[in-house]
């Protein structure tokens, strides 16, 4: 994703000034991608210059507001549709995880649980907000649909956070006395033993 395409998909909805765009952006993207005020009025002058979007109408104290051209609407809808996604997954809390091994055991412990209430929380936000429109409090129309289902994803990647915090401190891999120990099950499937006959096929004969 990039600012870009993100700032072409909120005029989507309709004319909005650079500061509607970065509160905006801020509530329904910032958990994703944040971007700070300065980023956003430097990207949509790239875009006006671009002819991606244009000036709608003039405000006091030189306040603009601008709306999507029928080019920067074909723009968001290539990406959305063409461009490959970036599926690189920058998250400080998976990032810090790889250097777990320099923390003290109790500093550890507490860090896990302050993750684990943090994205229970956000979980819980979340659903609250899927819940709200799933009772239609949003409307029916596309956009909220499409709102549905990002929230969905929102909610499972945060929930799943919460149970990789809660499984780190219950199983504690990094004081555990029997890491590093667990065996290969004994038992295998029947497919995976290709001397036996299998039930209908060419076993051997006597």
């Amino acid at each position: 994703m990039s600012l870009r395409h993100g700032l072409l998909g909120l005029l989507a909805e309709g004319p909005a000034s650079g500061y509607d765009l970065a509160r905006r952006f801020s509530e329904a993207l910032g958990l994703v991608w944040p971007a700070r005020h300065p980023q956003i009025y430097m990207e949509l002058s790239r875009l006006e210059t671009a002819g991606l979007i244009e000036v709608d109408s003039h405000g006091p104290r030189g306040r603009k507001a601008y709306r999507l051209t029928d080019a920067g609407l074909a723009e968001v809808r290539r990406w959305l549709s063409e461009v490959e996604v970036d599926h690189t997954f920058r998250m400080e809390t998976l990032f810090r995880s790889y250097f777990f091994w320099l923390m003290e055991p109790d500093d550890l412990k507490a860090h896990l649980a302050r993750e684990e209430r943090f994205y229970d929380e956000m979980a819980q936000r979340l659903r609250g907000y899927a819940e709200s429109k799933d009772r239609g409090e949003w409307g029916t129309g596309r956009q909220a649909r499409a709102m549905r289902i990002a929230l969905e994803a929102g909610v499972r990647v945060n929930q799943a956070l919460v149970d990789w915090a809660r499984w780190a401190q219950e199983t504690d891999p990094m004081t555990a006395d029997d890491f590093g120990t667990a065996q290969p099950d004994e038992a295998q499937p029947d497919e995976a033993r290709p001397n036996e006959a299998q039930p209908g096929g060419t076993g051997s004969t006597g």
